[in-house]
Parts: C-alpha cells; sequence; structure tokens
C-alpha cells in the first residue's frame, strides 16, 4: 500500500472523469492491462476498495479514467489537487507487449478504451484501434489514440458516430485494410462484447488477449468473487480463474467460450 497523492481530478465528458495520482512507486512498475486498488476515502461506508485500470504513466504520475456510477465513485469525483487516497498496485496480470513485427489490434467498449491506452506507448509498431458504444456521449479517448498514430474506427449502437451496429463488425475491415500485417487482438471492454469478440476471432483462428474484469472485491486473490470461466483439461472442460490474481488478461486460446 501507498499513498497516491491527487495531481489532478477533471471531468472528461458527462460523468467520466480522469486523475492523476502521484505514484512513483506504481508508475515505475506498471503494465498496460494492470489496475490499480484505490481506497477512496477512509469510514464505514467505504470499506471495499474500487479497482481502476491503468490508463497512462508519466514519469512518476499514473492516470486512470473513472465513471461516477455510486458513492464511491461520487466521493472519488469531489477529491482535489493534495488529497491523498490509499494505493495498491500495480495489480494483476497485464497485456503482453507484442514483439518488433506485430501489428496491434486494440478493441475497446466503453471506457475499456482506457485500459488498452498504454499498449501505444509500449507496443513497438502502431496499429489500429477499434471502439464501440452506445452513443457519441460515450466515446472516450479517440484522440488520444489519433496522437499515438493509431488507425481509429468507431463504431455506436445508435449511429451518432461511425459505424452503426457493434464494434466487432469492424473487424472484417480491419483484415481486409492489412492483409499483409502480422494482427494480433487486445481486448477491453463489457463481458458481452469480449465472448463476442473472443468467438468470432476464434471463428476466423486469430490471435489474441481479453481482459476480462469482472467485479472484484479483494483485489489479491482472496476472496473468490471475481472468478470467470477459462478452459481446463477436465471432465466439465473448465475451470474458475481469478480476474484480479490469474487475470484480468488472459490469453485468447484459454477463454472458455459458452454456446
Amino acid at each position: 500500500m501507498v499513498n497516491g497523492e491527487i495531481i489532478s481530478n477533471d471531468r472528461l465528458k458527462g460523468d467520466y472523469f480522469v486523475v492523476k495520482f502521484y505514484t512513483p512507486e506504481i508508475a515505475a512498475k506498471a503494465m498496460a492491462g494492470q489496475f490499480v486498488h484505490v481506497q477512496i476515502t477512509r469510514g464505514r461506508d467505504y470499506i471495499l476498495r474500487r479497482p481502476f485500470s491503468i490508463h497512462r504513466v508519466d514519469g512518476d504520475t499514473l492516470t486512470v479514467v473513472y465513471k461516477v456510477v455510486g458513492k464511491g465513485t461520487e466521493v472519488l469525483a469531489a477529491r482535489r489537487p493534495g488529497d491523498v487516497c490509499d494505493l495498491l498496485g500495480p495489480l494483476g496480470r497485464g497485456f503482453s507487449v507484442p514483439d518488433d513485427d506485430v501489428f496491434p489490434v486494440l478493441v475497446a467498449g466503453g471506457y475499456g478504451a482506457a485500459a488498452t491506452y498504454l499498449l501505444t506507448r509500449q507496443a513497438p509498431k502502431k496499429g489500429c484501434f477499434l471502439l464501440g458504444a452506445r452513443s457519441e456521449t460515450d466515446i472516450l479517448l479517440e484522440d488520444s489514440y489519433k496522437a499515438a498514430g493509431y488507425d481509429v474506427r468507431l463504431a455506436t449502437n445508435d449511429g451518432s458516430v461511425g459505424h452503426k451496429g457493434f464494434v466487432t463488425e469492424l473487424i472484417d475491415g480491419v483484415l481486409k485494410d492489412y492483409p499483409d500485417e502480422k494482427l494480433f487482438f487486445y481486448g477491453c471492454g463489457p463481458h458481452p462484447m469480449l465472448m463476442a469478440l473472443a468467438k468470432l476471432l476464434d471463428q476466423k483462428g486469430l490471435d489474441g488477449q481479453l481482459s476480462i474484469d469482472h467485479l472484484m472485491c479483494c483485489g489479491v486473490g482472496a476472496c473468490f468473487a471475481c472468478v470467470v470461466k477459462m478452459k481446463a483439461d477436465n471432465a466439465d472442460g473448465w475451470e474458475y480463474k481469478r480476474a484480479c490474481h490469474d487475470g484480468p488478461v488472459f490469453d485468447l486460446k484459454d477463454v472458455y467460450l459458452e454456446d
């Protein structure tokens, strides 16, 4: 556990905020796909920490993007520069850094975009970023990915921006436009989106990793509240793995795909 002093805590858009912590110990070790477990404040009503994906690292600072969805994040949104939060991290298994010849395709749903951004810093080769959301109001960090040199493609359920439909429907276009590249997919977003992505990639014989970050309590693998199904060599063909400890990033080949 370390103290993370808040450097800035600003509204990104709508109910989305971006908070920057001064935390040299965590920033020095953070990898894309890992998370920090934040004790927003001390008190009887806020016993559980909140897990947040690591969005970016700049020197001694670490940034996370969050959405105000309840009392805990309401309190966090009210915190000001100079306030201190207790942080655990970096936690979990992150995304693997691709080899020099790999063309990374980042596929995100909603503010899953925050978790894949650090790959644009750590991947040797520039790639493609596919972002899906319910509507234009939930499209996040588009300009950051463009500034990183990525080919950005958008999809919204209501068609308010980009392709009208699901983000997985953009993949055929990537395969068409980059036929000679060695593609590797990185996904983060809502569980139904991730499972749809996993099935599509499996059908097409494509490889990748998924960040399956189910609701977490302890964040360190002790409580078994965040288990997900993974393939196993047993009678059932699957076993439970802990998202916080064994993941949240899992290899696509290990993800159990239900009918």
